[in-house]
């Protein structure tokens, strides 16, 4: 392909949807950017055309597109020369379905797109789609093999193999994520056994998508996954997930910890916001809590585990090697909030150990950061 920037510094975004007033609302939102420059396309065949000339270094791509849908295009894409894709999707539940198997495929994440009033509602969300943008185009992709030479789907969503039981322990487990976050919380999550500590998380995702995501990773598997409602308990053998666009935090009453979920103003740009999460946990529980932050561009979560680590609890961050994007836990560890910085394999079994038995962060060696 030819030259991926066409102007020093810029990011280049290849718009690619069949709605012209998608494609003009987002090409006037992102070429406001200094950093980025703009073309579109109203169908994948044109996009191709377009990527001869000029590579982009982020796609932002509609799922529902004449003459090629966009999932086909992407799996293309990332089977052929993987680049940084962000879906901007309906959200019915065809959309939703078909937007979370996009993720699957390599997608960065997801923008949502309604049936009505799109115009607005892209220009009240202009925050969130650039920094999105700016997420993908720091992305680390892996070429992905084209769905027809798979020995089955990635997607098929299969259960996880029954994970080895462990001895239970009392601690609770509070995870942050972003970009990337997807994959790397289905492979925690399908580590652990029935008896595992109670867990929250908070992914960055839009509403409804995180229902959708919560329902997938339940059928897969062995502990219970929900989206967090207001007033569910914190035990061993399920996580709670927070709902898009609602902040949850935890409390303590007596000897039990649940969730509370509110409607409060963005927190470090994020409603969920992984310090709302992570500063509540150190509050209600104190070293009786392990905080993990994985993926994700950005600062969210890096104050909020600082909390957490002077309240005594453990701290993990996900190594920059297994990050799709290294920005959080990078910060988070620029902070002085991490104890152990761990490759994404190596986490689940931290999570399931009783006590302290990884050498801390000054015990190791000198990280690239």
């Amino acid at each position: 392909m030819a030259s991926t920037r066409n102007e020093e510094g810029s990011i280049q975004v290849l718009v690619v949807d069949d709605s012209a007033v998608v494609r003009q609302v987002l090409e006037s939102i992102l070429s406001q950017e200094p950093d980025m420059s703009v073309q579109v396309a109203s169908d994948p065949l044109i996009a191709q055309q377009k990527m001869q000339r000029v590579r982009p270094d982020v796609i932002v791509l509609d799922l529902e597109m004449p003459r090629m849908d966009g999932l086909t295009f992407l799996q293309r894409i990332m089977a052929e020369d993987p680049i940084p894709t962000v879906i901007c999707s309906g959200v019915a539940v065809r959309g939703t379905e078909a937007a979370l198997r996009a993720l699957d495929e390599g997608a960065i994440g997801i923008v949502t797109k309604p049936k009505l009033g799109i115009r607005s509602f892209l220009y009240e969300s202009a925050l969130i789609l650039t920094d999105m943008v700016r997420s993908a185009a720091r992305a680390k992709l892996r070429s992905r093999p084209h769905p027809l030479e798979r020995p089955q789907s990635f997607s098929a969503l299969q259960p996880c193999a029954p994970p080895r039981s462990v001895p239970p322990t009392k601690r609770m487990v509070a995870i942050g994520a972003s970009t990337g976050g997807t994959e790397a919380l289905t492979e925690i999550l399908c580590a652990m056994p029935v008896n595992c500590p109670g867990i929250a998380v908070v992914q960055h995702m839009p509403e409804v998508f995180t229902a959708a995501f919560a329902q997938r990773l339940n059928r897969i598997c062995q502990i219970e996954v929900k989206e967090a409602e207001g007033g569910d308990r914190i035990v061993s053998g399920r996580a709670l997930i927070a709902p898009g666009n609602r902040h949850m935090s935890v409390r303590r009453h007596g000897v039990q910890s649940f969730v509370e979920i509110d409607d409060g103003p963005l927190v470090s740009r994020h409603r969920p916001s992984v310090d709302v999460l992570f500063r509540s946990v150190a509050r209600a529980e104190g070293p009786a809590a392990l905080g993990i932050i994985l993926t994700g561009m950005g600062n969210d979560g890096a104050q909020g585990l600082l909390e957490m680590h002077n309240a005594g609890a453990e701290t993990i961050a996900q190594d920059e090697a297994s990050c799709v994007v290294f920005g959080m836990p990078k910060e988070a560890i620029a902070r002085g909030a991490v104890d152990n910085i761990l490759p994404l394999r190596e986490i689940p079994g931290k999570v399931l150990m009783p006590s302290r038995q990884v050498p801390s962060v000054a015990a190791m060696p000198p990280h690239r950061c």
